[in-house]
C-alpha cells in the first residue's frame, strides 16, 4: 500500500534485503516474497522500523504449505549497526503482526502426510473420522470436504465441515453449527475469523513474533 511514510533509500534497502532473507530462513521454501518497510533511514540508524508489509506466496512454514500470505507489522526494534557491517540482520524485540493466510484443499491435505504435524493430525483423525481412513480432501463452496474409506473397498463416505474462528483458535463444525473438534493453538497466535473464499480456506488474526 502506498504511503507516505513509505521509505526508499540505500539504508532501507540494505534492511529490506535482510528481512527478505530473515524471511525466507523463517520457511522450508517461498516461491514470491515482496516486502515494503515504513519509516524513515534516520529513525532506522536510531533502531526503529514503523512496520513492514508482507506478501508472500507459495510459502511452506513449518512443514505447511500455505499458499498466501499477507501481514502488517506493527513497530519493529533492528540492530543496524551488525547490517551495515555486512552482518546478517539482528532483530531486537519481539513485535506484532496481523494479516491473512490462504490455504488450498492440497496444502491442508499435506498436513496428514508430514511427520511434523502427526500429532495434529492424529487428534483429528481420532475426532473427525474415527476408524476410517482419509482419501482425499476438496474444498466447496463454504465447506471442507474428507472424503473417507468405507468399510468396504468401494464405499466412500463425505464428511462436511464448516470452518470458523472461535475463542482464538479454528473450529471445525457440522454444517448444523455442532463444534466437532476445535484445534491447538499457539498462546502466541489468535484466530479472529475463518472462512472460505476463492477455493481456498482464509484465516486472518495477529501473532506475537519472537526473534
Amino acid at each position: 500500500m502506498p504511503s507516505d511514510k513509505q521509505a526508499s533509500g540505500p539504508v532501507m534497502q540494505l534492511l529490506a534485503s535482510g528481512l527478505q532473507l530473515w524471511v525466507r530462513q523463517q520457511c522450508q521454501s517461498v516461491e514470491s516474497l515482496d516486502i515494503d518497510l515504513r519509516g524513515s533511514a534516520l529513525a532506522l540508524l536510531r533502531g526503529r522500523l514503523d512496520g513492514v508489509q508482507l506478501l508472500a506466496r507459495r510459502a511452506v512454514f513449518q512443514h505447511l504449505p500455505i499458499e498466501q500470505v499477507q501481514l502488517q507489522s506493527t513497530v519493529i526494534s533492528v540492530h543496524m549497526g551488525n547490517l551495515l557491517k555486512g552482518q546478517p540482520l539482528q532483530l531486537e524485540q519481539p513485535f506484532v503482526v496481523e494479516g491473512q493466510l490462504s490455504f488450498t484443499a492440497e496444502g491442508l491435505a499435506a498436513l496428514f502426510a508430514e511427520p511434523h504435524w502427526q500429532g495434529l493430525a492424529e487428534q483429528l483423525r481420532e475426532q473427525l473420522f474415527g476408524a476410517l481412513g482419509l482419501k482425499a480432501l476438496r474444498i466447496e463452496v463454504d465447506q471442507l470436504v474428507f472424503v473417507l474409506q468405507g468399510s468396504q473397498p468401494s464405499e466412500q463416505i463425505e464428511l462436511r465441515v464448516v470452518v470458523r474462528a472461535a475463542a482464538g483458535t479454528i473450529e471445525l463444525a457440522s454444517p448444523t453449527g455442532e463444534t466437532l473438534v476445535q484445534l491447538p493453538m499457539d498462546p502466541g497466535i489468535s484466530i479472529e475469523r475463518a472462512w472460505i473464499a476463492a477455493g481456498m480456506v482464509q484465516l486472518s488474526g495477529r501473532a506475537r513474533v519472537s526473534p
